[in-house]
């Protein structure tokens, strides 16, 4: 599994996806290894289409308790 600073979590109501570089995103066609910083900024989330900015990173939510 990746480093948790690679993984992002989608931040809405219903959904909690997290983007692992390691998994990529099939249904996005995003081949593994690609960073989230590197995602196309048209990217959505696979599973409520929310945008990259809907996405926090899981160690800023470690961090932030």
């Amino acid at each position: 599994m990746s480093e948790i600073e690679d993984m992002w979590r989608c931040k809405t109501a219903n959904c909690g996806y997290v983007y692992d570089p390691e998994r990529g995103d099939r249904k996005g066609r995003v081949a593994k290894g690609i960073k989230f910083e590197d995602l196309p900024e048209d990217w959505r989330c696979p599973i409520c289409g929310a945008s990259k900015e809907r996405f926090v990173s899981l160690a800023a939510q470690l961090t932030a308790g």
